[in-house]
């Protein structure tokens, strides 16, 4: 059973097996409560898990792969808020708030319980089976209420409300910690504050290979390690690596390494 309703800006999540999300760009700030189950969000280098009962916080402009999992023989439920950056401007605008420090903490984490969070969250819980009865107008009414319950916690005011625009950032770095999210190379340089061409001609200066070529060999190699060195499956680590189908991987690994990658398991299970 999956069931994921969008109502404006926010999400009722339902899943009765555990789900893999192929989308992994967060466009905007998300604050997410787990109703049942568990969110693991990992960006990459830090995996963090959101587990029943908790608010769970993903910063924007970030790239994460995300798994919902079922618990206790119950679907994954849960409720996001999205908080678009036109929303969060006119509020800092409306009652001139500035971020009072540049925020250096982790891009995804648990907030504290809180019970006005908790409040909120349960007010929304009768619009979960009848999303239909939230109105553009009430969706904007309530996301502005959520600022207000997270402006308690000053670091907050530091996140939300910083609006700086993308600048060019370190190539090297950002690829070889990114390289694993299956998104278009446009993608790639937008996020890098590159025009797509100066986003190859920097890459092919900076690895000496083209883009394609380099996350390619980039991916095998990392499958390669998990299913020799690690023992996985490589049903269970082909969309970790940067692949979304499992067939392709397979022709894919085969092409580099000569052999399939389920011969290699079988070797070293």
């Amino acid at each position: 059973m999956i069931k994921d309703r969008t109502k404006v800006n926010i999400l009722f999540s339902c899943t009765g097996q555990a789900r893999k999300n192929y989308e992994p760009f967060v466009e905007e700030h998300a604050l997410t409560f787990i109703l049942n189950g568990e969110m693991i969000i990992n960006d990459g280098l830090v995996e963090t898990k959101f587990k029943t009962g908790e608010f769970g916080f993903i910063s924007k402009n970030q790239l994460v792969k995300t798994q919902k999992i079922p618990q206790d023989n119950k679907p994954f439920m849960g409720i996001s808020i999205l908080l678009p950056k036109e929303i969060l401007y006119n509020y800092a605008k409306e009652h001139n708030i500035i971020p009072k420090g540049t925020y250096t903490g982790k891009p995804s984490f648990v907030l504290p319980h809180d019970s006005f969070l908790k409040g909120y969250f349960d007010s929304l819980i009768p619009y979960f089976e009848n999303p239909d009865a939230l109105t553009n107008n009430l969706a904007t009414i309530k996301t502005i209420e959520v600022i207000e319950l997270l402006l308690k916690k000053t670091s907050m005011q530091n996140i939300l409300f910083c609006f700086d625009e993308d600048f060019k950032i370190d190539l090297e770095v950002y690829m070889n910690k990114n390289y694993m999210h299956n998104i278009p190379l446009e993608k790639f340089a937008t996020l890098t504050g590159r025009s797509i061409s100066t986003f190859k001609r920097d890459f092919q200066a900076i690895f000496n290979e083209t883009p394609n070529k380099w996350l390619i060999k980039k991916r095998l190699d990392l499958a390669h390690f998990l299913i020799s060195k690690k023992h996985q499956k490589p049903t269970d680590i082909y969309f970790d690596v940067g692949f979304v189908n499992l067939s392709h991987f397979s022709r894919t690994f085969k092409s580099e390494f000569g052999v399939n990658p389920s011969a290699i398991e079988k070797n070293h299970s």
